[in-house]
Parts: C-alpha cells; structure tokens; sequence
C-alpha cells in the first residue's frame, strides 16, 4: 500500500478529548500509505488525547484553524471522542472548515462521535453515514440516513466516508485511503434536497 497516497496533504482536525486510537492508527495508515499529515486543531501546542474516559497521550498541533483552510489539502480526517466532537461541532472554524471540503468535493473522513461536525456543517441532508449509535437521532434530524454498518461510503457528492467505533478502525482507514487516493468525485449529482455547503 506503501506510496498509494503520495503527494497527498491530509488535514485530521481533533482537540482535546480526541479518542485517541482514532487518532493515531489512521493518521499511521494514511503516513505508511505516502499521505503526508497535519493535526489541526482550534489552539496552538498540543491537545489532550484519551482513551475512552482515562486520559492518554498528549499531541502536537501542526496548524490552527487560522491558519488554514480546506484549499490547503486534499482530505480531511476527523476523529471521533465525545468531547472532541462536541467542542468541535460548537467552533465556528472548525464547522466552516469542514464545510469547506464538501464545498469543494474533497473526501471527508470521520468516526464514532465524529460526524458531529459533519451534521453541524449542514452536509449530511440526503446521504447516508454511520457513526456512534448515539448520534443516529441526530443524523436522522439533520436529514440523514442512518446505518449500523463497520464503515460507510456516500458519493453524493462529496465522499463521506464514515464507522462507528475503534473496532471499525482497519475497515476506516483502508476506505479513507482508498478515497483519499481517488479524490473528488466532480461528475456525482447533489442528493435530492441537500444544500452545497458554504
């Protein structure tokens, strides 16, 4: 798989209470596939990581949100963590910046408690993810099909690759890299009632 993804930026935006094996084994898939990586996030210096409720690791912050934007890469990761997603989903950057890869048809990537944002950055009407169970209610009322299924592809039009938990982590990363791989999907149609994001 090695050099699959080469010449390929990938941006995974995360803050503390990042789960923290969402974090790393896709970000060692998409380096070990040639992808180059940055963490961005909303501060400077470093974010807390956990392991469900215990904390774990600390991580540097390549970028802040400030600093970048969608035109930068040609991806973006998201990984889950309850209170990752939640800080995230309530960042105006952080929803304008995801908002922006949907604008512009590049693969978004997200996990467990990730697809938050996705819901937040209005890109959900009309497509089907998965995520963690608990937020199926709220993909539902966002105008989203929700699916218990180990990872999830939609097309239309921006790629959203999304799974559930850690377990699904080998299935994520292999569908993100293949996505990332392809890029955009210019020729797919809007789905049926969704907005373009802005």
């Amino acid at each position: 798989m090695a050099g699959k993804l080469d010449g390929k930026k990938i941006a995974i935006l995360a803050t503390d209470g990042v789960e923290q094996v969402e974090l790393t084994e896709p970000r060692k898939a998409l380096e070990d596939a040639g992808a180059t990586t940055e963490l961005v996030s909303l501060e400077a210096g470093e974010i807390q990581g956990f392991d469900h409720l215990d904390h774990a690791d600390r991580h540097k912050v390549d970028r802040t949100l400030d600093e970048v934007s969608a035109g930068d890469y040609d991806g973006l990761l998201i990984p889950g963590g309850v209170a990752n997603g939640d800080f995230l989903r309530a960042d105006e950057g952080a929803v304008r910046f995801t908002a922006g890869f949907a604008k512009a048809r590049k693969p978004i990537a997200a996990i467990c408690h990730a697809p938050w944002v996705l819901v937040e950055a209005g890109i959900v009407k009309g497509r089907t993810i998965t995520s963690f169970p608990s937020l199926q209610t709220d993909v539902r009322n966002a105008g989203g099909t929700w699916v218990d299924e180990e990872v999830h592809v939609d097309r239309t039009p921006t790629t959203l690759v999304t799974s559930r938990k850690p377990d699904d982590i080998p299935a994520f990363s292999a569908k993100a890299i293949e996505e990332f791989c392809e890029g955009p999907h210019a020729d797919m149609p809007q789905p049926a009632g969704a907005a373009t994001a802005s």
